[in-house]
């Protein structure tokens, strides 16, 4: 019997949740006062559309759409708040995409209106600089934003790296592209010597890959601490060059000229790292 009436109670129980959600979700009443216009009138009373959709509808007439002007109205959309992202405050927001990498910000760029403001914004992409590449530029104010600095100094490094690839590679055609056919351009290798003019440079090249095959082994290395700095057509990269065939790591730096949309090394500067000093020579 206590089970007979257990079932009741959840029976009643389930009709009165029903009956809440029905009355909760039921569609507005209608204002008696005042009748709603009809979906195709301006409802303004100098052009006179309302007394002539009044009208069709008295004698029966269809208006535009047919059946649809005997279909309930639609509900009018929810008014939507702003998104969770829009409604943190700006250095939260800055923060929370500095976890993110560069690939990972711009596909959140392509999601929503939001979205793309927030991932566009200048200080999550001077975040991401700072991280990525070097914290010592943080006075400057690049004349496109910090997104165009990023990606010009990603692709300066980018082009640096190249350079480095073609040394290991020994490629003198691959070098002679790489560098500017000009007068001005100068060479430093490790050992000191001046190498000044295209020609001479290349011609210093073509004895370091003819000495790296003549001596039955190649160049190998690993770049550290690279620091890039961009000025619209000009651009240096500074950074410790750990080679296998060298007791120490070099300091090297390279400058490079942006001619016919492209970049071009126009100087290379090696020498070996000198340790530093004990604090104390005589202890």
């Amino acid at each position: 019997m206590g089970g007979f009436r257990a079932l009741i109670a959840a029976g009643a129980t389930a009709v009165c949740c029903l009956v809440c959600a029905i009355w909760a979700f039921r569609p507005p009443s209608p204002n008696k006062h005042q009748s709603a216009p009809p979906p195709t009138c301006c409802a303004c009373a100098s052009c006179g559309c309302r007394d002539k959709a009044t009208a069709a509808s008295a004698n029966g007439e269809m208006a535009i759409g047919g059946d649809e002007m005997n279909k309930a109205p639609a509900p009018a959309p929810a008014a939507t708040g702003a998104s969770m992202m829009e409604q943190l405050v700006p250095e939260i927001t800055t923060h929370a995409l500095s976890y993110l990498d560069c690939t990972s910000l711009c596909h959140l760029s392509m999601t929503n209106s939001a979205m793309r403001r927030a991932a566009n914004d200048d200080g999550a992409w001077k975040a991401l600089y700072h991280k990525d590449f070097t914290v010592e530029q943080g006075n400057i104010t690049p004349p496109n934003g910090w997104k165009a600095y990023y990606a010009a100094t990603k692709a300066i490094i980018n082009v640096n790296a190249e350079f480095y690839n073609i040394i290991r590679e020994g490629s003198l055609p691959a070098m002679s592209h790489f560098w500017l056919n000009a007068d001005y351009v100068k060479c430093i290798n490790a050992s000191g010597e001046l190498f000044t003019g295209y020609n001479a440079v290349m011609n210093s090249w073509a004895l370091l890959f003819n000495w790296g095959q003549d001596g039955g082994q190649g160049t190998d290395f690993q770049l550290r601490d690279v620091r890039a700095r961009v000025l619209s057509d000009v651009a240096w990269v500074n950074m410790k060059v750990h080679v296998d065939s060298e007791p120490g790591p070099l300091h090297a730096t390279n400058l490079y000229e942006f001619r016919n949309d492209r970049w071009y090394m126009v100087h290379h500067h090696s020498s070996v790292m000198v340790d530093p000093a004990p604090h104390n020579l005589f202890g």
